[in-house]
């Protein structure tokens, strides 16, 4: 069923990947029996609200074109993990701020038997500032405001390279808010890629940013973005 609905993404899954995301799943419910990492348990909500989710972004953009991405606040791996896993090639750095988290992924990794993932227990606006530029795509998922993510992701991505926020049904009201920040961060909204998942889990829309030009001060310290949003 999962691989049938994925036809509407474009995405045809091997047997390996298919026995992938099966150990995904079973490892974050036992996992999470121990480390609260999701209040999403059961199964077909797991594979449609986290996997299939995360993999609507392939849609976007040509993931065969993207070399590197960087995630911000993957929690329990969404969406770089399972993109990862349909799309090995890629090098993926996730990046999150509580180390209970990164251990998981750590050993997720290893069961999956994933290669070229670089797990980092860092705050995102620190790790930034010594990442400016260097990834081809960043992402960030249910982090926070479009105009705070923005500031944190934006600075990370290369020029002409690509940023997407996965977002809910307020988006609309989150991009409207979030003008100046575009305007200061010389970024630019080419697509806003809306759907609903499959058995009415849910509204989504992704929203896909290119990066026209490099921007030097940014991502300011978190208090000052947070309480002074661009």
């Amino acid at each position: 069923m999962f691989q049938d609905n994925l036809k509407e993404l474009d995405i045809v899954l091997n047997e390996e990947q298919l026995k992938q995301f099966e150990t995904y799943y079973e490892f974050l419910i036992e996992y999470n029996k121990i480390t609260n990492l999701t209040a999403i348990t059961d199964k077909k909500e797991v594979y449609y609200k986290h996997f299939f989710d995360s993999l609507s972004l392939t849609t976007s953009l040509d993931f065969n074109q993207i070399k590197n991405m960087c995630d911000i606040g993957a929690g329990a791996g969404f969406p770089s993990i399972p993109i990862k896993i349909v799309y090995p090639h890629l090098e993926v750095t996730i990046v999150d701020s509580l180390g209970k988290r990164i251990k998981f992924l750590e050993q997720l990794s290893e069961k999956l038997n994933l290669s070229n993932i670089n797990l980092v227990h860092e705050r995102a606006e620190i790790f930034a500032l010594t990442h400016l530029n260097s990834f081809d795509l960043v992402s960030a998922r249910a982090v926070g405001h479009l105009a705070l993510i923005l500031e944190l992701g934006i600075p990370m991505v290369k020029p002409k390279g690509y940023f997407i926020a996965p977002k809910g049904s307020n988006y609309k009201e989150e991009l409207n808010d979030s003008k100046n920040a575009l305007k200061v961060l010389k970024t630019e909204l080419i697509k806003e890629n809306t759907f609903s998942l499959p058995y009415d889990f849910g509204f989504r829309s992704n929203l896909v940013f290119v990066k026209k030009q490099n921007v030097n001060g940014y991502p300011r310290p978190y208090a000052q973005i947070n309480k002074n949003r661009l």
